[in-house]
């Protein structure tokens, strides 16, 4: 069965230089990437929120639902004004709320409400129906050996046997 890389390819053969095996692999994993995308998207625009917001619960419940501002900003690449600004908006929304530090009283934390929390296992859960749908296609020893050979790749990228930068000086 064809599908929109075998034509990809076709459109290239002969005008671009690459292995067409190569391109063929990389643009089926850029592709599934976007299809991957657009369900986070649908998933988000289906319970109402917006990517900034989910991000930041996300990161919420990563760290079980407390954290400093800090913390997230340096999680999220956040300045510490565009920490701020997000948190207000998700505060007045009842996502999340700020309060004293137990630790340290003049230490505020950033504390997922249950709306928050709610929310964003929502998202999840209409991710994760439909990556498992994506998924599912495969048997459980095909499902097995693409994780292997998907870890394989990102190792090798990880561990710098394959270089990031390869552009001129």
């Amino acid at each position: 069965m064809e599908d929109s890389v075998d034509r990809h390819l076709a459109r290239w053969r002969g005008k671009a230089p690459f292995e067409e095996r190569v391109e063929a692999i990389v643009t089926r994993m850029q592709t599934l990437v976007k299809h991957l995308a657009h369900t986070k998207e649908a998933a988000l625009a289906q319970v109402g929120m917006q990517d900034y917001e989910f991000e930041t619960l996300h990161r919420l419940v990563a760290r079980d639902g407390r954290a400093t501002p800090s913390e997230l900003a340096a999680d999220l690449l956040l300045s510490p004004a565009g920490m701020t600004g997000r948190l207000d908006t998700l505060e007045k929304a009842g996502l999340v709320r700020r309060v004293r530090s137990v630790e340290d009283r003049r230490r505020v934390d950033v504390e997922l409400t249950p709306k928050g929390r709610d929310l964003w296992t929502d998202a999840m859960t209409i991710r994760g129906e439909v990556e498992a749908h994506m998924v599912h296609v495969l048997d459980e020893e095909a499902q097995a050996q693409l994780d292997r050979l998907l870890r394989r790749l990102l190792t090798s990228v990880e561990s710098g046997r394959v270089p990031w930068d390869t552009r001129p000086a």
